[in-house]
């Protein structure tokens, strides 16, 4: 099982990070020891002092697929789901400016939050979710998939044109703007319109 994460894919968080707009996805892994274990608390890791929450909408990955054509993509994912790529900041800055991968920024232990999975019959048009994640009660980050510069069938397209997906493959399709740093005691809670599928404490 592999994570596969799709960077500025929203361009407001595009312009808040003095990004550039990409000509195609951005696309990075996350190994599968980067999940947080369920009812966990999330830790912040020793070696960064800047780590940001990035709420995002998952797809789980339902059959083996390669070089999928678009038209088809609907047919490789029966759940959608919410998470956080958490991001030491601090760490990612440092690494991008020697030209350096991200893993070390992107993947470490308890950086992957994956939440309870809702039917995709459940929703009139994926791409047309909200979802939203709350700090301390407070909305920080709200989202539309509406908005996403390449949706979910585009991204199954474009990501099985390199990586075979398979069963169980999570796909965290970008975050929205907002994203900001996280203390020890923060409480963060994720939801997908009314449902809320995720609620963890910062340590």
């Amino acid at each position: 099982m592999k994570l596969i994460c799709i960077g500025r894919n929203y361009t407001e968080h595009i312009a808040e990070l003095e990004n550039e707009k990409p000509d195609d996805p951005v696309v990075f892994l996350k190994p599968d020891t980067a999940i947080l274990l369920k009812k966990q608390p999330f830790f912040i890791p020793d070696f960064s002092e800047d780590v940001h929450h990035e709420v995002e909408i998952l797809v789980k990955i339902n059959r083996v697929g390669k070089h999928i054509d678009r038209k088809f993509a609907h047919k490789y994912y029966n759940e959608i789901g919410l998470g956080i790529d958490f991001t030491a900041r601090d760490l990612q800055s440092k690494l991008k400016a020697k030209g350096l991968p991200w893993e070390k920024a992107k993947g470490f232990d308890g950086a992957a939050v994956v939440g309870k999975w809702l039917p995709k019959t459940e929703f009139e048009d994926v791409n047309a979710i909200e979802f939203s994640l709350k700090k301390n009660d407070n909305i920080v980050q709200k989202g539309n998939t509406s908005h996403m510069l390449w949706k979910i069938d585009e991204l199954i397209e474009y990501v099985s044109k390199y990586f075979t997906l398979k069963i169980g493959d999570i796909i965290f399709t970008g975050t929205p703007a907002g994203v900001g740093k996280v203390v020890a005691n923060d409480k963060l809670k994720g939801f997908i319109e009314d449902n809320q599928l995720f609620s963890i404490t910062v340590k």
